[in-house]
């Protein structure tokens, strides 16, 4: 594991942190995580991504991309959580510098991974880099520990939602970054997380990018301690929901996943923007593969957040 607080200036091609493997225990007869995605390396994007339309510009000020790690207590899960922000810095500036108005991009992982695996994982580090290369509006991406809590308050008083809100966003504000319309991704049990953020922020969050939606039409078919009880799944239900007013959506998730069928469904039902259903499995080398697609969605709707009237940062 990366030492604490260290910055590290990659280049395009540079390799991420150690890789990990996430899982959400799909419904019986399906696949799980198998393969690991090429950390630092940028893949192709799944057949069939669109490329979405009008992508702003990128700032002739940006340079290389840094990662920073970081922790801290948190009082709303109980417990030190890490997190990590890749993102551009000023041409010249020091890795430690803030990275100064950049909109913010929460990156959410899947079960049995935490925020220093996940950029490992899909090379978030790299894929940024290109990103940039290619003219997307430049943005940070920002991991966080979630646990295995489907990213919702549960029982037992662990309350991601609440670290986001009132602990993640703060402290990013404070590194200079634009936290009042943000955009969340993830994938599995991180991309539920997204769709659920958005459900229930609805003036926080503009766009949300979902690769493999970990969801169930009942309580009684969901994986082992993704909710509560019954009560629970019904109060964070995203199928059947229609699509949140001012979120756009992008949905991937390869045919052999077995979240494929409701992931279709979901995208129908949320009238997604954009949307891939193409050949792939429940794999990061998957996730990592729909990674330029998705950022260059988000990269489009943060800028596009920023020129809306009446929206200032912090």
């Amino acid at each position: 594991m990366p030492a604490s607080r260290r910055a590290l200036l990659i280049a395009a091609a540079a390799g991420g942190l150690a890789a990990g493997c996430g899982t959400d225990s799909p419904p019986p007869g399906g696949s799980t995580p198998t393969g690991a995605g090429t950390a630092g390396g940028v893949a192709p994007s799944p057949a069939g991504d669109p490329s979405p339309a009008g992508q702003a510009a990128a700032s002739p000020t940006v340079g290389p991309v840094a990662v920073r790690r970081t922790t801290f207590a948190s009082t709303a899960r109980g417990r030190h959580v890490d997190m990590v922000v890749v993102a551009p810095v000023p041409t010249g500036a020091p890795a430690t510098a803030g990275a100064g108005e950049l909109p913010v991009c929460l990156v959410l992982h899947g079960r049995g991974d935490n925020a220093d695996r996940a950029v490992g994982l899909l090379g978030l580090d790299a894929h940024l880099t290109a990103a940039l290369a290619t003219g997307t509006a430049p943005f940070a991406l920002v991991t966080l520990d979630g646990g295995e809590t489907y990213w919702h308050r549960r029982a037992s008083g662990d309350d991601p939602e609440g670290m986001i809100i009132g602990e993640v966003l703060p402290r990013l504000a404070a590194q200079g970054l634009r936290t009042d319309r943000i955009a969340a991704t993830g994938w599995s049990m991180g991309g539920y997380g997204a769709l659920l953020l958005a459900r229930r922020h609805p003036d926080l969050v503009v766009a949300v990018a979902a690769s493999s939606p970990a969801m169930w039409h009942s309580y009684r078919a969901s994986a082992p301690g993704a909710f509560d009880s019954a009560a629970d799944f019904a109060e964070h239900a995203i199928l059947g929901t229609p699509p949140v007013p001012g979120v756009a959506y992008r949905i991937d998730c390869g045919e052999a996943d077995p979240f494929h069928s409701v992931s279709r469904e979901a995208a129908d039902a949320l009238q997604a923007q954009e949307r891939n259903f193409g050949p792939g499995g429940h794999t990061p080398a998957y996730w990592s593969a729909a990674i330029p697609a998705q950022l260059a969605f988000l990269g489009h709707e943060l800028a596009r957040a920023a020129r809306a009237p009446g929206r200032s940062g912090g």
